[in-house]
């Protein structure tokens, strides 16, 4: 049994964002496979829902894959993660088999790029590792969310001839010394920098960039840290989830 596998980067969530290569990618797709995350993602689906009606070929199908539970706060991170992600491979390889047709085309949309901070590469490495199935597989990139954060803020990412690093909220305090000068920071869910940053740093915020509900917030981290805070709690309350990511300037 021989597939065509695309894993497709859809952007941070405005439809115009999408590339062309990305568009001619998914025109003859038959099945995209989506990880029911379960909670109040009603948006998110909606913008999934957007992009295929402008762009799917007619016909195509969406199925829906219930996410393996996962421990959010386990004694061996690293080991935990590779379970779960075993685990969606062993799901994905299931209806590969039995819901696409031989010579079929299905893909795995990526909201961002899916060569940063997400993992469905590492799912499909598992597929192809230790499926039966032979997959042809294709990778199209996307906009970032970082790249989309400095464009709403009119910034650049970095000022002249200094790096840039990025992390996630777990990882920044472990920053090392010389590397925090300007830090892309992502999957932080407890505002890591209100304990790592100086007062005088500067911090550009932003949530659900590039969609309709978009926030920005930009500033000295003892000015905005608290808003960033309070703007963050409100929203994920309203909407019932949030996408963030900031990037953090020493003086």
């Amino acid at each position: 049994m021989r597939i065509t596998l695309r894993v497709i980067g859809i952007g941070p969530g405005n439809p115009r964002q999408i590339t062309l290569e990305a568009i001619d990618a998914l025109a003859d797709v038959d099945a995209f496979l989506v990880l029911d995350k379960g909670g109040d993602k009603h948006s998110l689906n909606a913008m999934r829902r957007d992009i295929l009606s402008r762009h799917a070929a007619e016909g195509h199908r969406v199925i829906e894959v219930v996410d393996p539970p996962r421990d959010r706060s386990p004694a061996d991170y690293d080991a935990e993660v590779r379970r779960w992600h075993a685990a969606r491979a062993a799901l994905f390889t299931d209806v590969l088999t039995h819901e696409v047709p031989d010579g079929g085309v299905a893909a795995f949309l990526v909201w961002g790029d899916p060569a940063l901070y997400d993992s469905t590469l590492r799912i499909v490495d598992d597929l192809t590792a230790h499926s039966a199935m032979s997959l042809d597989v294709e990778v199209i990139p996307g906009v970032t969310s970082a790249s989309a954060l400095t464009a709403a803020h009119r910034i650049a990412a970095n000022r002249i001839g200094e790096p840039i690093h990025i992390t996630t909220g777990r990882r920044l305090p472990d920053t090392p010394a010389g590397a925090d000068s300007n830090q892309i920071v992502m999957l932080d869910g407890d505002l890591a920098f209100r304990r790592t940053a100086d007062p005088d740093d500067h911090i550009w915020w932003g949530a659900y960039v590039g969609t309709d509900d978009e926030i920005l917030i930009s500033g000295r981290v003892a000015d905005v840290g608290d808003r960033i805070a309070a703007v963050r709690a409100e929203a994920r309350e309203r909407i019932g989830w949030i996408m963030d990511i900031y990037l953090l300037r020493k003086r």
